[in-house]
């Protein structure tokens, strides 16, 4: 398959640009932090991105979803991360829902799906327990008891925690952590009984959540896939959520890169514009071929899952490895080519190398992916 969009995924990409642009340009962000917005982004804005048929993308049209793929979902994305646009799509629209659309019976899927697509409800997944993304380490606990399961344990940075209507929860029902044999998956009612939320407030602004489950209650028919086998359903449900991250920080850093362009043709020194000093001139250039590259690992990775390619995992490092790197390269000379306003919050820059920082953590850095990678290549 080509590396290109089509003619639809473009149009898409086009209308997401426009809207988001005059909708929630990064001062929308700016406005939330300012604040102190407890939800983390503006329920008004997500409701009309899901009467644009975006929160139901991915989803088959069997559960009033648009079934326009991966492909069309990382365009609108890569849009979002250009404004830094705080939603619930990849808490809910990525990871939620590719979690009950891959592990869930129809009651589940029937009861939980045409409720995502529609903006009525959002889901998250639970899945870190210390600030290392590292899922295999699950250690948090889910104990039978007949006709019910007790959860007890911690959940750290789960994105959209604190309001999601249902968290996908990973727990440890049998082995010891590090296994991936013994992991299960359960569907949570964010108001569950012994479930305690906390919002906690990142240098990005973003919303992130503390979780903790104190004995909490479940019963066997919100068990997500089969006892023990969750590994099987949570793998690929985060090589969806790594690659539309992926595609989030392309959009960044492109924005980020282009901002400084236009800053360097501008900004004058010594009586000439300082984008003509050669120093600067080599760093712009390698910047920018790095940016090309990332475009197409990005694409790349969002076809292999709308193919459903044996190499999804690679790929889904691959992307969020190389994105993770040229992020952080991008915002620091960004910062640097603006000089010392570029670290005044009064500039947006800043922002953009604030959730560098953040983004780069979730789902895993560039060191765990590259020792996945290599493990799943056999090296």
């Amino acid at each position: 398959m080509p590396l290109v969009l089509n003619e639809e995924q473009r149009l898409l990409k086009d209308t997401a640009k426009e809207f988001l642009a005059s909708s929630a340009p990064v001062e929308a962000l700016r406005k939330l932090r300012d604040e102190k917005n407890e939800t983390g982004y503006d329920s008004a804005l997500w409701q009309q991105m899901a009467e644009l048929g975006w929160a139901g993308i991915v989803l088959p049209e069997d559960y009033d979803g648009l079934d326009f793929g991966f492909m069309g979902l990382g365009a609108i994305i890569e849009e979002s991360g250009r404004t830094l646009t705080a939603s619930p799509l990849i808490s809910s629209v990525v990871l939620g829902a590719s979690a009950i659309l891959l592990g869930g019976n129809d009651e589940q899927k029937q009861s939980l799906l045409p409720a995502i697509a529609s903006g009525e409800k959002t889901l998250t997944l639970a899945i870190d327990e210390s600030s290392h993304h590292n899922p295999s380490t699950t250690a948090l606990s889910a104990e039978n008891q007949g006709d019910r399961f007790v959860l007890s344990g911690k959940k750290v940075t789960v994105i959209d925690g604190h309001t999601a209507d249902h968290i996908v929860v990973a727990a440890r029902t049998s082995g010891s952590a590090g296994d991936t044999d013994g992991i299960s998956l359960f569907i949570v009612d964010g108001n569950a009984a012994g479930l305690t939320r906390t919002r906690r407030w990142t240098a990005d602004s973003r919303a992130v959540s503390e979780l903790t489950f104190d004995k909490v209650s479940v019963n066997k028919a919100e068990l997500l896939g089969e006892l023990d086998k969750g590994w099987d359903i949570l793998d690929p449900v985060l090589d969806r959520g790594r690659i539309c991250l992926a595609a989030e920080m392309l959009g960044g850093l492109q924005e980020c890169f282009e901002r400084t362009v236009e800053y360097l043709k501008e900004r004058e020194q010594f009586g000439v514009k300082i984008g003509s000093f050669q120093a600067l001139k080599h760093r712009t250039a390698h910047m920018f071929t790095e940016i090309e590259l990332a475009k197409s690992v990005v694409l790349d990775a969002l076809t292999a899952i709308d193919e459903q390619r044996a190499d999804l995992g690679q790929m889904a490092s691959f992307a969020k490895a190389t994105v993770n790197d040229l992020y952080y390269l991008v915002t620091n000379e960004a910062v640097q080519m603006h000089g010392g306003i570029g670290v005044t919050d009064e500039l947006e820059i800043g922002f953009f190398l604030k959730r560098s920082r953040m983004a780069i953590q979730l789902l895993g850095d560039s060191g765990f992916h590259r020792d996945r990678y290599a493990s799943l290549n056999g090296y």
